[in-house]
C-alpha cells in the first residue's frame, strides 16, 4: 500500500466506555522497526480528529478497557492525482505501545499510569502534552542495537530523557532504549 505516513493513535478506555486520545503521533520506521515518534503528527487538523473518531470506533466495537494503540496509514492527499487523503487501519495493538512511550516524560499522565487507571476503573488521566499551548512537539527516538553506546552524549543534551531497558546485550534491530525530547517551537 502506497503511503505518505504513518501515524498512530494512542488511547484510553475505561470500564464504562470513558475514552481518553492522546496526541496523534507520526512514525519513522527503519528495517521494519519504529525508530523515531514526533507528537503531534503534521496532519490537517480534521484529519487527526478523524484518526481520534476511528480509535474510538474500534476501542468501543470490542468493549475494550486499558490503553489501544491503532496505527494507520495516511494516503492520498499529495496533489496531482493522488485523492483525498484518506485512513486504512495497519495495526491494532490492545496495549501500551512503543509509539507511545513519550508519554512518560511529554504528557501529564504516562500511557502506563493511564493503562492501570483504566483497568482499575479509576478516572482516566489527563492527556495534555507538554509545550503543547507555546506550539512545541515532542519526539521520542528508540535507540536500536549500537545506538544505545551514545548513551553518555545523550545525556549531555539539555531536556532530553534518557530510558535505558536493562538489557545486556545490543544486537542489531534489539530495542535498548529511547530518548524523548520535547522540543520548543522556534523563536520566529
Amino acid at each position: 500500500v502506497p503511503f505518505s505516513k504513518e501515524i498512530s493513535v494512542v488511547a484510553a478506555r475505561g470500564p464504562g466506555g470513558e475514552f481518553a486520545a492522546y496526541d496523534v503521533c507520526e512514525n519513522s520506521h527503519e528495517n521494519h522497526i519504529l525508530k523515531s515518534t514526533r507528537v503531534p503528527a503534521r496532519l490537517p487538523p480534521e484529519i487527526a480528529a478523524e484518526a481520534v473518531r476511528l480509535t474510538r470506533v474500534i476501542a468501543d466495537a470490542l468493549v475494550y478497557c486499558g490503553v489501544i494503540t491503532v496505527e494507520m496509514f495516511v494516503t492520498g492527499g499529495q496533489g496531482g492525482d493522488d485523492g483525498p487523503i484518506e485512513l486504512l487501519v495497519n495495526e491494532i495493538a490492545p496495549r501500551v505501545h512503543n509509539s507511545g512511550h513519550w508519554t512518560l516524560d511529554g504528557a501529564a499522565t504516562s500511557q502506563f499510569e493511564q493503562h492501570i487507571r483504566a483497568i482499575a476503573g479509576w478516572p482516566l488521566g489527563a492527556v495534555s502534552r507538554h509545550d503543547a499551548e507555546a506550539g512545541g512537539h515532542v519526539e521520542m527516538d528508540n535507540l536500536i542495537g549500537e545506538d544505545v553506546l551514545a548513551w553518555a552524549k545523550i545525556l549531555g543534551e539539555p531536556g532530553a530523557s534518557l530510558h535505558l531497558y536493562g538489557k545486556a546485550d545490543a544486537r542489531p534491530g534489539r530495542k535498548m532504549g529511547h530518548v524523548t525530547r520535547i522540543v520548543p517551537r522556534p523563536v520566529s
